[in-house]
């Protein structure tokens, strides 16, 4: 990975969830079961047909959230406040990556499918809330979720992010293509999906930045 690929960049943009902590963690399957309690209650479902429809959603929409307001006309704000109640303690603080992000010249961001609140208390878990510049969740894209265009196009203008100057590091290669159309470097954290759209690839983000510097 040459380091010169970077060297223009100036906004440096984080996803979260598996990529700024291990997708090995078990934060993400909370997640995954308040979403389907949320689905059985709510749509009435079995819990089989909840993981169903919660994965089916997820490959449609781009997140459960996504399906249920174009289908069921959920309230995001009572499905997120529920969802989200989870615990952080099982995150483990990870100051080698926290000190690789600080190092990067330029701003922080971190945008996420995510709430606000909740990307803060996932970065407080990881000793990194100090870090990051400014942080999006999915209620500063108006409820849109990665990967659509429009999600991006709220963001990354609230933010005034310079296409042409910025990279985004992403664990789901369907987020990085809007991306890599706008003209970001793109570097897919995870395990290697290889495609036209990603640029670099990781299974070591914080070994992958401490090259850059």
């Amino acid at each position: 990975m040459p380091a010169s690929d970077f060297t223009h960049v100036r906004d440096w943009v984080f996803d979260l969830d598996h990529t700024l902590y291990p997708a090995a963690s078990q934060l993400f399957s909370q997640l995954e079961v308040n979403m389907e309690r949320f689905l059985m209650r709510e749509l009435q479902l079995s819990q089989a047909e909840a993981t169903s429809r919660r994965a089916r959603y997820w490959k449609d929409h781009g997140t459960t959230l996504a399906g249920l307001m174009l289908h069921h006309n959920t309230d995001p704000h009572a499905y997120l406040d529920e969802v989200q109640q989870i615990d952080m303690s099982v995150l483990t603080p990870n100051p080698a990556l926290g000190a690789a992000i600080a190092a990067l010249s330029g701003r922080k961001i971190v945008f996420t499918n995510g709430s606000r609140s909740y990307a803060l208390q996932v970065l407080q878990a990881l000793g990194m809330e100090n870090i990051f510049d400014e942080i999006y969740g999915i209620d500063d894209a108006e409820f849109i979720s990665k990967p659509a265009a429009q999600a991006y196009d709220t963001v990354f203008g609230k933010a005034k992010i310079s296409d042409s100057a910025a990279a985004m590091f992403e664990d789901d290669p369907r987020n990085l293509l809007i991306p890599h159309a706008r003209g970001l470097k793109t570097v897919l954290v995870g395990r290697p999906r290889p495609a036209p759209h990603i640029h670099h690839h990781t299974e070591d983000l914080t070994a992958f930045l401490g090259a850059l510097a």
